[in-house]
Parts: C-alpha cells; structure tokens; sequence
C-alpha cells in the first residue's frame, strides 16, 4: 500500500545496547539519530532504558537516575533540534523512597511532548523490576502529533496487556511507540513479535517496536501496519529501520474492519 510522500511520516526503530556509561548511550543516540534522518524519519524511537542500564538492576540504578529537565533529556533536546526529529527514548527517571521511575520521553528541539511511565513492572520470568521501580500513574495518556499522525506511547512489559494499547487507540492515537528491553528467554522473541503484532491488528493501528539487541534483548525491533504486516526492521545488530506512516492508512483499514467501532467493553482501572 503506498502513500503519498507529503502525507507520510518516517518513523525510525533504532536498535541498541544501552550502558552504564550514559555519555556512551548519547553518542549511540546521537549516531543512530543521524542515520535515521538521512534516510527520512521524522520520529527515531530508542529502547527502554536507554539513558542508563545494568544487568543485573543494584543501587547505582538510583544513583544514575534523572529529573525531566536534567542533562540526559537536554541532550536529547538538542539532538532533535540538528536533526529536525522528535526522538523517544527510555529514561531512568528520579523517584522516590530509593526507587526509579522507567519512563519513556518524547522530546523534540521544543522540549518534551510526552512523558509515559512503565505501568506494568517486570516481576515475571523471575526477575523483579519493581524492587528498583516505582509504577506509572493512572493518567490520561500523553500523545503527540506530527503532520496529523498522533503517537502515543508505551514500554516494554505493557504490551502482555491489551488494556493499555487499547486506552491508547482511545485517544486517536495512529502509532503505537514501545520502548523495550524484552529480555531474551525460551519463546521470547516469539512473544515479542506476536504481541506487536496483536496490538497492531486489535487496534486497527501502527505499532513500532524498538528493542536491546542480543545477548540481552531478542532484537527485532519493527514496525508494524494496521494489519499486521511488518513494514521495517533490524534483525540482532545495532541499526536502524524506516517505515513510512500516515493516517489516511488507518482511516481506510478502520472503514473496512470497524472492530473498535463495534467492541462491547470498555477498559476500566483496577
């Protein structure tokens, strides 16, 4: 299905292995972001985490952690004004009592757009993320609009949960933005690909992906269509992928499948 080029708007996955040393993770950002907008994207998403990671989680978590308007997301202001793109990115954010918040930021040469954080934490497959963070709030979603596609925003562990894709298309969303660290594992990578690409086809929406290579992460970061076709991807390396977005492409797959239209529920806190 093509678009016209006016219409569209790239959308970058960048895959990589965030550090300790948060110096090293802007110079990986700054290095992606660059190949990302050389080949045409206007929105270049970074994995969870990608400000600060260790394996496994200790107390230097909270020792790196950030404010919104600290250096990391400064950096990342920058960055996005030289290259004229809004880039999403995993921050270790400032919490309290010892704890971090896991957030994810969209931030372009303005500021910041979005703010999302982690609401379902890792305490599965035997790790224990919420000894070191803080869950989200339950807040009205935060999204963003570039050429009259809405993104919104999303980490990791959230996408096992259909309710907060749902609540996101809720809000017009068009595109889907993960940030993850999908930790690798028996069927891992096959849970990763089948659950973007469920979220995708529930929600008749774009789902973009952007994940830790190996020996951590699966890889496999893409980009999936309203119907569930990969678009762009990187395999286990470090790269970036492009795929090409716009509204008129779900506004077209929704007249045809109104699922969201004719859907009995609605999704409710717990």
């Amino acid at each position: 299905m093509t678009v016209d080029a006016v219409d569209a708007v790239g959308v970058a996955v960048a895959q990589f292995a965030p550090t300790a040393d948060t110096a090293a993770n802007l110079r990986e950002i700054e290095e992606l972001t660059t190949r990302a907008a050389s080949r045409g994207a206007a929105v270049v998403l970074f994995p969870e985490y990608a400000s600060y990671f260790v394996d496994p989680f200790d107390d230097t978590l909270a020792a790196h952690a950030q404010d919104l308007d600290g250096p990391f997301v400064g950096a990342l202001q920058q960055l996005a004004g030289r290259h004229r793109v809004t880039v999403v990115a995993g921050l270790v954010e400032r919490g309290e009592r010892g704890r971090v918040r896991n957030a994810v930021v969209a931030v372009d040469a303005d500021g910041i757009r979005a703010v999302y954080r982690k609401l379902h934490l890792y305490d599965a497959f035997g790790q224990r993320e919420s000894d070191w963070v803080q869950p989200g709030d339950l807040v009205e979603p935060d999204t963003f609009e570039i050429a009259g596609v809405r993104f919104a925003l999303m980490t990791c562990y959230d996408l096992r949960f259909p309710e907060v894709a749902r609540v996101l298309a809720d809000t017009g969303a068009h595109v889907v933005l993960v940030a993850a660290e999908w930790v690798r594992g028996p069927l891992k990578e096959q849970h990763w690909r089948t659950l973007l690409h469920a979220r995708a086809i529930e929600n008749t929406l774009y789902v973009a992906g952007a994940d830790h290579p190996p020996p951590l992460g699966v890889g496999a970061s893409v980009v999936v269509d309203p119907q569930g076709v990969e678009i762009a991807g990187v395999g286990t390396g470090t790269d970036v992928a492009v795929a090409f977005v716009d509204a008129d492409t779900v506004d077209r797959v929704r007249r045809v499948n109104p699922a969201l239209e004719l859907r009995r529920f609605r999704v409710e806190p717990r």
